[in-house]
């Protein structure tokens, strides 16, 4: 008898004994697999973390317990144990739910997420707001796999005190961010330190001595430091959240139900903010991700019974990887950085060759580039390998640590434009107006993985200051017959002197050449490289009556913004229509249903150049 098939919320888990608890777990980890298999999303982190988000909706009463997951990377089991069990089918498709956490879906989830570290910033900002409206409830902040690595979570933690009595940090080790504490004798001592049994005898002691007259207050001091010396020497690690003002308890088997839920119970009833150090593995249950937890991490889909990828191919990310390294081979400056996304960018064979010239620095966008002008400053010519979403981190350092220091730095920039099912957190479509703000920044946009490879070069040998090449997820689309880049800032095809100009750049290129070829009196002109647009580049579009602007990016600060500003400075004269991404966030769907619904298609295309021509007739 199936027992997931009853839960429909937090209160059926409730109901449930510790065997009926361990079958759940089962059958949570086939029904992820299964979904994960046939739509995509993340999986290794899930798989980890099912016991524990189990056992947290056995001891705690959500929503007026608030649970934060960091990156949202692994709320899958949370997401089917909160009402959205016969729609977790849906997970990561057109109007189904998303692959993160989403209040829009359900109450019990509290932030939309998507990027790292942000958990316990959030978790401090809600447990206060509780304590001032003096609301019942613990705040319970899920951080791991690594997010630990960004800087955001040291300064929140930095910012938690005594008073935070409804504060809760559950940090899940899966060996991808912190080291564990060692030995058995640790484990013991948490087991007994979380005990019920052991909480009330500790607490009826401390009320004793409290009690004594004229010295008990002294006495319950002296206790109290000497116990925390001697658990500072027998858990090592401790002291460093015990010393920001958290009550540690630590390493627990995160793969435990039994021990999960004595410390969470201990935690509910702890009068300090806690943090509970769990230690999971990442892709438990599924062989194949826990072999490879990094290719399980974000996965397409897979074949269930060999792990391997239904889809493969030569990609941007695998022609950018495919290039540095050819590159690096014969010039000892070039060094590659990533943020903690080795894998995800096409790093791991540059790692393996230079590894003296590759650095990760973990999920530390910020620091990763005011590092990589470090680099450039001493003479190398780092290249900082990131994707779009999360490059907007650093756009601090971009301006002051690198553009104003005039410093040659190369942002290779994975997942630009539409990137499809990962939804609202994820769409690459800000890096061009974020780019386009700042001074003294060349930025190219590759519309096939020749271009990429060329242009990646054309950066490192030719350009001045600081360049970035922008380039999106998967595949190229179609190009011309016997096209080849010759390195020039743009290229025209069709007749300049007809009246309808079609101006584009990058994978957009691709849609907009399939529907010139279906119009007639027009032309395209493509940009190659997009920052800045030169004089030349303008005046080849001014013999044009009517000048289409076509983008795949935000309209707010894109391109297609600063190219009519130079149209007009150029005096060139047309009726100009911008096609781009709204103001607003991009869900999920297929990229080619996103670009089809922000009118970027090739039928959109041509539905609007002979509308424009009907509307003049």
């Amino acid at each position: 008898m199936s027992v997931l098939e009853n839960i429909n919320s937090p209160m059926d888990v409730k109901k449930l004994n510790i065997f009926e608890l361990e079958q759940l777990c089962s059958e949570i980890r086939d029904y992820m697999i299964k979904t994960v298999s046939a739509n995509g999303g993340h999986l290794a982190s899930n798989l980890g973390v099912v016991e524990l988000t189990v056992a947290i909706h056995k001891v705690f009463n959500s929503p007026q317990d608030q649970i934060v997951f960091d990156v949202g990377h692994q709320c899958y089991t949370h997401k089917i144990l909160t009402g959205r069990r016969a729609a977790f089918a849906t997970l990561r498709t057109e109007g189904g739910i998303s692959g993160f956490t989403r209040p829009v879906e359900s109450e019990h989830d509290i932030f939309s997420s998507g990027h790292s570290s942000v958990s316990i910033s959030q978790a401090v900002g809600l447990a206060r707001a509780k304590q001032i409206k003096r609301e019942k409830g613990k705040v319970i902040a899920v951080i791991g796999d690594g997010a630990l690595t960004g800087g955001l979570a040291y300064e929140a933690l930095d910012d938690c005190d005594f008073n935070h009595s409804n504060l809760i940090v559950i940090l899940n080790d899966n060996k991808m961010s912190i080291s564990r504490n060692a030995g058995t004798i640790s484990k013991h001592l948490t087991n007994v330190r979380t005990s019920k049994k052991y909480f009330k005898f500790k607490s009826r002691v401390h009320s004793t001595i409290m009690k004594i007259p004229k010295i008990g207050k002294q006495l319950n001091k002296a206790l109290i430091d000497i116990v925390g010396k001697i658990r500072g020497i027998m858990f090592h690690k401790a002291t460093f959240f015990e010393d920001l003002g958290f009550r540690y308890y630590g390493p627990i088997d995160g793969h435990n139900l039994q021990a999960l839920m004595n410390a969470l119970e201990t935690a509910k009833i702890n009068s300090r903010p806690v943090l509970i150090h769990v230690s999971t593995v990442k892709g438990k249950g599924y062989y194949p991700a826990e072999k490879n937890p990094t290719q399980f991490h974000g996965i397409g889909k897979f074949d269930i019974e060999t792990g391997e990828p239904r889809s493969s191919g030569i990609t941007f990310s695998s022609t950018f990887g495919k290039t540095i390294c050819s590159l690096a081979a014969n010039d000892s400056r070039i060094c590659c950085v990533t943020a903690a996304m080795a894998v995800g960018t096409s790093l791991s064979g540059f790692a393996d060759e230079f590894p003296n010239r590759f650095f990760d620095v973990g999920i530390a966008e910020q620091h990763a580039v005011t590092f990589s002008a470090g680099l450039a400053k001493n003479g190398m010519v780092p290249v900082f390998a990131v994707y779009s979403t999360f490059l907007q981190r650093s756009y601090d350092q971009l301006i002051h640590d690198v553009a104003m220091q005039n410093l040659k730095v190369i942002f290779c920039i994975d997942r630009s434009g539409f990137v499809g099912e990962d939804g609202e957190s994820h769409q690459g479509v800000f890096d061009v107006s974020i780019l386009n703000s700042v001074p003294g920044i060349t930025l190219y946009s590759p519309s096939c993985f020749e271009e990429l490879s060329l242009m990646l070069g054309k950066a490192i040998y030719h350009d001045k200051g600081a360049v970035a090449i922008r380039y999106p997820l998967g595949i190229a689309g179609k190009m011309p017959d016997n096209y080849h880049y010759d390195k020039s800032d743009a290229n025209v095809f069709g007749n300049p002197e007809c009246e309808n100009c079609i101006v584009t750049y990058g994978r957009e290129f691709s849609e907009c050449y399939s529907a010139y070829e279906q119009l007639e009196n027009t032309f395209v002109l493509k940009l190659n490289k997009i920052k800045p647009i030169s004089k030349e580049t303008v005046l080849l579009a001014s013999k044009a009556k009517n000048i289409y602007f076509f983008e795949e990016s935000v309209k707010n600060g894109g391109i297609g913004e600063k190219f009519a500003s130079l149209l007009s400075e150029c005096g060139i004269k047309a009726n100009y229509k911008h096609t781009a991404v709204k103001n607003e966030f991009i869900k999920q769907a297929p990229v080619s249903r996103q670009i089809s619904a922000y009118g970027l298609d090739r039928q959109s295309i041509i539905n609007e150049v002979r509308n424009g021509e009907k509307n003049q007739a």
